[in-house]
């Protein structure tokens, strides 16, 4: 089954066109990272192969991960929020091969075509919402038998 929040299923055929239009190929050796929390967020991915793991840097421990993304998937949605930095880390977790693009090009892009603006607006919006979603159930996996009892 596809996800409502990968490109091809989100974007229509002439968004998804003109969003490849400035996309680039690269590959990650297993291990490197991404980005970083806190860093500007000056590009993104679509997952082609491989998985990449979204991590919360943890004083004094190895980074915690949140979630792992794969093919089709987005990675990274800080580049279209100001300030545009990080807001958590990623590293390929196994080879990934993706699209990389650069995110100044593309918020320029969707500036030029409100058509195309709103089509990657409502595309990273439903991806937010997903991924808050999936922490919301992680939380609750990990938290509610101890916290959400009932007065007995």
């Amino acid at each position: 089954m596809t996800s409502p929040t990968t490109m091809i299923t989100a974007l229509e055929p002439v968004h998804r066109e003109r969003l490849m239009r400035l996309a680039r190929e690269v590959s990650f050796d297993a291990g490197t990272r991404l980005f970083e929390e806190g860093r500007p967020a000056d590009r993104f991915w679509i997952v082609r192969t491989g998985t990449i793991a979204l991590d919360l840097h943890v004083p004094g421990r190895r980074p915690a991960v949140i979630e792992t993304l794969g093919h089709g998937e987005l990675v990274g949605w800080s580049w279209h929020f100001p300030p545009y930095t990080w807001h958590l880390g990623a590293a390929a977790m196994s080879p990934v091969r993706a699209w990389e693009f650069n995110a100044e090009a593309v918020r320029a892009t969707c500036a030029e075509d409100a058509e195309f603006g709103r089509a990657i607006a409502v595309w990273v919006g439903r991806v937010v919402a997903q991924r808050l979603h999936a922490s919301r159930i992680r939380l609750l996996d990990l938290y509610a038998p101890f916290g959400s009892g009932g007065l007995a």
